[in-house]
């Protein structure tokens, strides 16, 4: 049976049409009708549209089974372009995208550090016009800017907030000042669900297929996606997967609770680990607390762990293990047969993660006799969520029948 097309009206019908061409990467007329149930006449008319729009490229034919060989059907790569923005402490990553999601261009900057949040927004602003005039990128062409940060959402959306970064950017309201700094419009998302959304639209994910993405930076946090747009729950902020308590008695978190994934499974636990063994501290050459850097002792750790260190590696798979503990809920609650591991936290040591959140879902996920849950890693780099945060604006404003679903 076709799958219906959600939303009775024309825009809809097309903003579907052009999902489907995106996850098809080419496709026919005749097996778009075949997916979606319409008429080949109402495909032709669509199709027709959305080429004239620049949207759409006939780009070759198909095997012929018989007859007329097929004409096939992409995106138009070139016809749009988004912009991917990652707000970081340490450093602030841009990455151009294409209508595929795929990143075009990056550059990086100075971080936020403790710079006033309006004084940040302004410099992003700057390097954002010098990118696009470098790279010869017209303003028009740019469907907008996708922000990426960590942090809760607040009902308007457009701020981040977080019981543990307090001050000055706990009221900023980013998407309202980078719009007027930029003259573009912005799309503010929090990072997990950037990074699902990157491994959707890049990855030509099916709306048929529902996933999880985990997304490990310095803490953790988790995208869900169902029906293809990104599940949020009653306040936008869904995936909270970092204050999923698997040990009640454990570690105080920052949030007030005990035992939760941020104290039990981030880098910043591994390296607290690491901290209590002296040997190991002191056999990696590790600084102590004042001016610490907990992602270069992460990154040193997970170095050590995958060159067979044996206390490194102990400490990694433990967290790997209280990791797959959280996933194999989240599997559970959701029946989902497909779980992606992405972030810069997994960049070093994503093997070991790998391996053990797969054993743990093989072992002991409640349908595993029914479906397998496959595990794989997605994108790793620093530009990550920024990808991720053009994709945002490309799902937002190209598949609009997702979001009114």
């Amino acid at each position: 049976m076709p799958r219906r097309l959600k939303g009775a009206s024309s825009a809809d019908t097309r903003s579907a049409i052009l999902d489907l061409i995106r996850s098809s990467g080419r496709v026919s007329r005749i097996e778009l009708s075949e997916r979606s149930g319409l008429t080949e006449a109402t495909i032709s008319k669509i199709v027709r549209t959305l080429i004239d729009g620049g949207l759409v490229v006939e780009a070759g034919f198909a095997e012929s089974t018989g007859g007329k060989r097929p004409v096939l059907l992409e995106l138009n790569a070139s016809s749009r372009y988004a912009l991917g923005v990652s707000l970081d402490y340490a450093r602030i990553s841009i990455v151009l995208c294409d209508i595929n999601g795929a990143a075009l261009h990056s550059h990086s900057l100075a971080g936020t550090g403790r710079s006033k949040p309006q004084t940040v927004i302004e410099r992003v602003a700057r390097e954002i016009a010098k990118f696009l005039d470098k790279h010869g990128i017209a303003r028009d062409d740019v469907i907008g800017i996708g922000v990426s940060g960590a942090g809760r959402q607040d009902a308007s959306g457009g701020v981040l907030r977080s019981s543990r970064q307090t001050g000055e950017w706990e009221q900023f309201a980013i998407e309202a000042a980078l719009n007027e700094a930029s003259g573009m419009p912005v799309i503010l998302e929090n990072d997990a669900n950037c990074a699902a959304l990157g491994e959707f639209w890049s990855g030509r994910v099916s709306t048929a297929h529902d996933f999880a993405t985990i997304y490990m930076a310095t803490g953790i946090g988790c995208g869900i996606v169902i029906n293809g747009d990104v599940y949020r729950g009653a306040s936008s902020n869904a995936g909270e997967i970092g204050h999923l308590s698997i040990d009640i008695d454990g570690p105080e978190c920052f949030c007030g609770s005990r035992g939760c994934l941020e104290v039990m499974a981030t880098p910043a636990a591994v390296v607290r680990n690491a901290r209590e063994n002296r040997g190991l501290w002191e056999r990696l050459d590790l600084r102590d607390r004042e001016g610490e850097d907990v992602r270069a002792s992460f990154g040193t750790i997970a170095a050590a762990a995958m060159a067979g260190d044996v206390d490194a590696e102990t400490l990694v798979r433990q967290a790997a293990r209280h990791l797959g503990t959280g996933v194999l809920g989240l599997a559970n609650i959701f029946d989902l047969d497909r779980v992606s591991l992405a972030g810069p936290g997994f960049a070093v040591a994503g093997p070991i993660y790998l391996q053990v959140v797969r054993d743990v879902l093989d072992r002991l996920a409640f349908m595993r006799k029914v479906h397998p849950v496959t595990v794989e890693m997605g994108e790793t780099g620093p530009g990550a969520a920024a990808r991720g945060a053009a994709s945002v604006v490309l799902h937002s404003h190209l598949t609009p029948h997702h979001l009114r679903a």
